[in-house]
């Protein structure tokens, strides 16, 4: 299937100038993109770092870079110089949202800010990322996932006793930033058809790592008590963790007490859904050593493919602990098409089905500026203009700045 043949996506006809790096903000506008918006992504003389971020690499780009700029197109602009700018509000003249993960105040002192930006382009969008927003005792200051879990308690609720607080093992806070962003952006898009205007919005890392904190914040308004380290095991459900058997290691998620009388009939221990010690979800959290106890005394008599996959038929959340490679090539998720690929590159479809307009692969990763002429073309820019652009440092070539 070509570009031309790809059907149209519920984005199609939003054009987006993306000016973020590293993550947060590139996982945003790709979810736009997969769903067909003209995402143009504006990166720095040196190029967005994460392209860096390796091994491994494909064509000197970092895996991590790849996973996430896919259906994009890039030039390389230099927003530091005046030419750099001018350039910038020639691309915005067409643009439904503008996307940045600057430090704030960063547009400002290149004098195109929030004030300057909605006088001229009434109708844009305007979403800023940022670590902790522009003003308060951390305004200003830089973010990091690792730091953001660090400071909103995720590491001090995620570990167990004998390994003591533990960092997440996936960048939760950039990427659910990324989403919230995304979300953001759709909202101040169905409140421009009405009120005809746009707006500026802002996602930081703080505020998303805090709003993620569920059920622990919760927890703590409630009985004024910070979470325990429980390792794999839930605080508030039982049993909610992970079971040794003969071949592999299974996880094990009951929500509800109905859900584990049908779990102890199916693993042929009935009694333990009457047993008062367990019949109900606070004697199981109140009791959840002696039942571990029970349940690893059954699962380690069975292996865990056909286990699982027996109690997922009979509707009982259980699943395999697998390393990625196998999740990425096991039967469900072929089915599912969850595997997208084109020419070199292979990454995850997204996970937003639409009936009619569906996602799609439609173009790689960019190189770095690889549609630096195209782009200022299509923005009435001749060659000529272009030749001096890039001579002057302006608008970069094929080369990233070191």
């Amino acid at each position: 299937m070509t570009a031309e043949t790809v059907p149209a996506g519920a984005m199609t006809g939003l054009r987006v100038i993306d000016l973020t790096r590293v993550l947060g903000g590139p996982y945003c506008t790709q979810i736009l993109a997969d769903h067909g918006a003209d995402v143009i992504k504006v990166e720095p003389p040196a190029g967005d770092e994460v392209r860096d971020w390796g091994p491994p690499f494909h064509d000197e780009d970092a895996a991590y870079f790849v996973g996430i700029n896919r259906n994009k197109r890039s030039i390389g602009l230099d927003l530091a110089s005046e030419g750099g700018r001018a350039v910038l509000m020639k691309l915005l003249e067409g643009a439904d949202v503008l996307i940045e993960n600057f430090k704030p105040g960063t547009l400002d002192r290149w004098g195109i800010g929030n004030d300057v930006l909605r006088a001229k382009f009434p109708k844009l969008v305007h979403c800023r990322i940022s670590g902790f927003g522009a003003d308060g005792p951390r305004g200003g200051n830089p973010g990091y996932d690792a730091i953001i879990q660090a400071m909103t308690g995720m590491i001090a609720a995620t570990g167990s006793p004998q390994s003591g607080p533990m960092r997440i093992g996936v960048p939760l806070v950039d990427i659910s930033t990324g989403l919230y962003a995304a979300i953001g952006i759709l909202m101040a898009l169905s409140e421009r058809q009405k009120s005809g205007l746009g707006q500026f919005l802002e996602t930081t890392l703080y505020e998303t790592g805090l709003a993620i904190m569920h059920p622990h914040a919760a927890n703590y308004f409630m009985h004024g008590k910070p979470p325990q380290l429980t390792g794999n095991e839930h605080p508030n459900l039982v049993p909610y963790a992970i079971f040794p058997t003969r071949t592999a290691n299974i996880f094990i998620g009951v929500g509800n007490d109905g859900t584990f009388r049908k779990l102890a009939r199916e693993i042929g221990k009935p009694g333990l859904g009457t047993d008062p010690r367990f019949a109900r979800n606070k004697d199981r959290v109140a009791n959840r050593d002696a039942l571990r106890v029970e349940l690893a005394a059954v699962f380690s008599q069975h292996d865990a493919e056909p286990l699982c996959a027996r109690l997922l038929a009979a509707g009982l959340p259980a699943g395999p602990v697998q390393s990625i490679d196998t999740a990425l090539t096991n039967a469900h998720t072929v089915h599912r098409g969850d595997v997208i690929e084109k020419d070199w590159y292979k990454g995850v479809a997204s996970p937003v089905r639409f009936e009619r307009t569906k996602a799609a692969l439609r173009n790689v990763p960019p190189k770095f500026s690889e549609h630096a002429a195209s782009v200022l073309t299509e923005f009435g820019y001749s060659s000529d203009e272009i030749e001096a652009l890039v001579g002057q440092g302006v608008v970069c070539g094929p080369e990233r700045k070191r």
